[in-house]
């Protein structure tokens, strides 16, 4: 499982530049960490929307692939219940709700570092024939 992560890693440079360090792995999981850096965020001040979601994304693309096949994502949803601060240090958490032979289903709550969820994302993928 966390080598299929890390050879997805290796070519991965989007991810990389975030900052992005697995902290655990498993079938159909995955918890990771970031740290928000100035030049992640808006005019607001603000983490941008899109480095959280592509946060939860990476979550959502490295729990989907533990199984050994190659996943690609479908669907993605997100929702932001709180502002992520530049600064922060923030944690993604996916855990699979729904695996059948051609899609999965996955939740994935992203936290900073009091616990306060900042963001909440869904994702659905396909599940390709080829393997890892």
């Amino acid at each position: 499982m966390s080598q299929i992560i890390d050879r997805m890693l290796e070519s991965d440079a989007f991810s990389n530049w975030m900052g992005i360090e697995v902290l655990e792995s498993g079938k159909g999981h995955c918890k990771l960490k970031m740290l928000v850096r100035p030049e992640m965020c808006n005019g607001f001040g603000i983490a941008h929307g899109g480095i959280t979601f592509s946060f939860a994304d990476s979550a959502l693309a490295f729990a989907s692939n533990t199984h050994g096949k190659k996943c690609v994502a479908l669907d993605c949803s997100i929702s932001f219940p709180n502002a992520v601060k530049v600064g922060e240090t923030i944690f993604a958490e996916a855990k699979e709700e729904s695996l059948t032979n051609k899609t999965g289903i996955y939740l994935i709550k992203v936290t900073n570092q009091n616990n306060d969820t900042v963001a909440l994302f869904k994702g659905t993928v396909y599940r390709t024939s080829k393997e890892w």
